[in-house]
């Protein structure tokens, strides 16, 4: 055959020639090819014109090529160049490692590492690569979590030094959030609350961060569907029916959350939300781990700020309570030192706090009275409560009791009350009731003596003034006991005025017609002057015969005898005023500012040994305030008092 009638060798014969060549190069450098097979581990022979020459069973799984579909391939189609295979590896006499990504043949990659080392003839001369390729994916995989773990709890670490070192926790918290969410890939990241209670709006949101570029996520829509799983599950991930245990999953139009608790309270559930449109969350259990911590921070961090608002809170309520009582607080350590103190500007003992905080309660107050106040601590404790009954000082004309609490075993508070006036009631309550045993007991004494003479008979005139002597007495009896009974009812609120339209004048004369009879009895006459007819009020009528009568009855007996008392009605333009001036022995100057508490009487006239209960002119005050109007008192020793009772005035009697 001519030698331009032989047919050209066909492309594919040519290369399954080349092929084989390649084997046959192989096998004739090859130690043992039952060494080659049997090894576990994936090893690729290349030549020295970086093509596959063979690849054992293992490698060929790896990358899922038949061999005859291997060989003879360039490394470049299966192997990344990025780091290439360098002349400087395949001529030295070392091993090489690297990590190259492999092409499979599926078109998917694989991470792998190689070892390569250079395989030489007898003559010392390069014959073909040997490479050796582990599959890292696994490692990659680990790597890559670990990675974005270490990501998430350097997050949260920096989201633990803000809230901590933040005093507005508001503010803080979204900046969170956002750090949150875009370490953990997702593309919202949301705190929002269920409440169980609510069938309207059941959830939500209090805090709440989305990826830029994306719409808001509806949270409440989203989570809406899961309320029933979310508040049976009590602690941990929510699990609502994903292939992954703790993934919720659902439609693209419905993205993919995991709820993590944050903390509950009746009647309502916090959580902690990421939410991602994707549809999907592969997580991985450390990412769940860092979810669960990212929680507790945040609920640890909401926790103490509404714990500091509500002891902020309490301390503000306390120290409005503690600035309204009208006591002194004072609080000390065991050596008498003042650690905190309370009192409003008014009181008497008031010293400003940043003066007297620091010191020794004796550097303020003698020292014998620090004494009876703290209480002899014999075992230098305070183990018990005690009252120092009263006590005054130096520098006041007020009256003090003292109260002790132990704290602990080494504070207590003093509670220090002014009890000047409970002890001027003291005194009045206990010179009334002298008084008024005494006043009870003289009629009631003459009255049994009255009897006893009345039994042993007499002659007619003797037994007429017996029975007046009875019938007085027995009068007078009566009289100091229906005042007691008037101001048990006025202090009680019992006794009511009925204010309105009358005329002042009647009440006026049956009073003077009342005390005449007693009047006489002393030989003093009373004198109504320049009576005008008539004189409207705002009055009660049974209540002002009470205002009157006293007062008649006062100005008669406290008058000496002979003398008259004058009475004196009158009106202005808008009142109605009654002066009634005795020539009696008159009242202090410092008794008449007391002159209408309750069984209060003037020292003279004490001494004098004028009877009285000392609650006639509390009624009399009593009642002109409660009609209205006003009394006052003109007085000077020896002279005689004035007593002036204005009342509103009226148009008419009504």
């Amino acid at each position: 055959m001519d030698e331009k009638t032989i047919p050209l060798m066909k492309p594919v014969i040519k290369q399954e020639i080349q092929k084989e060549k390649r084997k046959k190069e192989w096998d004739e450098f090859l130690y043992g090819r039952a060494l080659f097979e049997q090894t576990g581990e994936c090893v690729f022979i290349i030549g020295l014109d970086f093509r596959y020459i063979a690849a054992n069973h293992q490698a060929l799984s790896l990358l899922g090529y038949e061999e005859y579909e291997l060989i003879g391939k360039p490394v470049s189609e299966i192997m990344s160049q990025d780091d290439a295979l360098g002349h400087a590896a395949v001529t030295g006499n070392g091993t090489s490692l690297y990590e190259r990504i492999l092409k499979r043949r599926d078109g998917s990659l694989l991470p792998v590492e190689i070892s390569t080392s250079v395989v030489y003839k007898d003559a010392g001369e390069p014959a073909y690569i040997q490479s050796i390729a582990r599959d890292i994916s696994e490692r990659k995989i680990a790597e890559r979590i670990m990675r974005k773990h270490t990501a998430i709890l350097s997050v949260i670490s920096d989201a633990a030094a803000r809230l901590l070192r933040s005093s507005n926790i508001e503010v803080k918290i979204p900046e969170v959030l956002e750090s949150l969410g875009r370490a953990m890939d997702v593309s919202c990241c949301a705190i929002f609350e269920v409440d169980t209670f609510s069938d309207q709006s059941p959830v939500r949101i209090r805090y709440k961060w989305d990826k830029a570029n994306l719409l808001p996520l509806d949270v409440p829509l989203a989570v809406r569907p899961f309320l029933k799983d979310l508040l049976e599950t009590k602690t941990g991930y929510f699990p609502i029916g994903s292939e992954r245990e703790h993934i919720v999953s659902s439609s693209r139009s419905k993205p993919a959350f995991v709820a993590v608790p944050i903390d509950g309270h009746p009647g309502s559930w916090r959580f902690l939300g990421f939410f991602d449109e994707s549809g999907a969350l592969p997580w991985s259990p450390p990412e769940f781990d860092a979810a669960q911590t990212a929680a507790n921070l945040i609920g640890s961090a909401l926790q103490r700020n509404n714990y500091e608002e509500t002891i902020q809170l309490n301390e503000a309520r306390n120290r409005i309570i503690l600035d309204a009582l009208p006591d002194l607080l004072i609080r000390i350590d065991l050596d008498g030192v003042i650690l905190d103190y309370s009192a409003k500007p008014d009181h008497p003992l008031y010293i400003h706090r940043d003066v007297i905080s620091g010191k020794k309660l004796f550097q303020t107050w003698p020292e014998e009275i620090v004494d009876k106040i703290i209480g002899d601590e014999n075992q230098g404790l305070f183990t018990s409560s005690h009252l120092v009954d009263e006590f005054s000082l130096p520098y006041s004309n007020n009256t003090y009791e003292s109260r002790l609490y132990p704290i602990s075993s080494s504070e207590a508070l003093i509670v220090i009350r002014d009890i000047t006036e409970q002890a001027k009631l003291n005194e009045m309550k206990s010179d009334f009731i002298n008084r008024a045993s005494h006043e009870l007991r003289t009629p009631l004494t003459s009255a049994i003596l009255m009897t006893e003479l009345i039994q042993e008979g007499g002659t007619s005139e003797e037994l007429d003034e017996y029975w007046r002597t009875l019938k007085s007495e027995l009068n007078r009896q009566k009289i100091l006991i229906d005042r007691l009974l008037m101001a048990g009812r006025l202090e009680s609120g019992m006794m009511k005025l009925e204010v309105k339209p009358m005329d002042l004048v009647p009440v006026l004369k049956e009073s003077l017609m009342a005390v005449k009879p007693i009047a006489a009895k002393r030989k003093v006459s009373l004198d109504l002057r320049d009576l005008k007819e008539p004189l409207y009020v705002l009055g009660d009528n049974s209540g002002l015969q009470q205002v009157f009568i006293n007062l008649l009855n006062n100005a008669a007996k406290f008058s000496k005898e002979g003398s008259s008392v004058g009475i004196k009605a009158f009106q202005t333009e808008k009142e109605v005023r009654v002066d009634i001036k005795d020539s009696g022995v008159g009242i202090p100057h410092d008794a008449i500012p007391y002159l209408f508490e309750r069984f209060y009487r003037a020292k003279n006239v004490t001494i004098a040994e004028i009877p009285g209960s000392g609650i006639g002119l509390y009624i009399v005050k009593s009642i002109v305030d409660g009609l209205g109007g006003n009394i006052r008192v003109e007085s000077v020793i020896n002279e005689g008092t004035t007593f002036s009772v204005s009342l509103q005035r009226s148009t008419s009697a009504g």
